[in-house]
């Protein structure tokens, strides 16, 4: 019991002259902000608006596969899919699949987000035409 209370008197003591002090410098903080404003706004790299009531196939760190309805998504692409199914695949090969309902997949777990049905053909930007 000693030791919680000296832990705790201790901390106040300290902690209260360091609280005012951030307290005073309250004006700082909002100088700050307008910093912020001043950057320029973030864009997504990608545009998932024509994805949007689409069904799309998304693949996870570890390994996890799904398949769903883009219902939603914010700036860091979490994502919001409506009749997911959950494609999983042992070692031998063999497939499962269960569905899943409505979900929100965090955007940090996500490693490929594609359309099911299908990519587009791009040309290759890579490449160096000859003249």
């Amino acid at each position: 019991m000693s030791e919680r209370g000296s832990f705790r008197g201790g901390g106040r003591g300290r902690g209260g002259g360091h609280d005012r002090a951030r307290g005073g410098r309250s004006g700082g903080a909002s100088g700050g902000a307008n910093q912020q404003q001043e950057k320029p706004k973030k864009e997504n790299i990608l545009d998932l608006n024509k994805y949007m009531d689409k069904e799309v196939r998304v693949k996870f760190n570890g390994g996890r596969e799904v398949v769903g309805l883009l219902k939603g998504y914010d700036q860091l692409m979490n994502l919001v899919l409506d009749d997911v199914k959950e494609t999983m695949r042992d070692d031998e090969g063999h497939e499962n699949t269960r569905s899943l309902g409505l979900i929100v997949a965090r955007g940090t777990l996500i490693v490929l987000i594609s359309p099911a049905d299908g990519s587009e053909e791009i040309p290759n930007p890579f490449l160096q035409q000859e003249e």
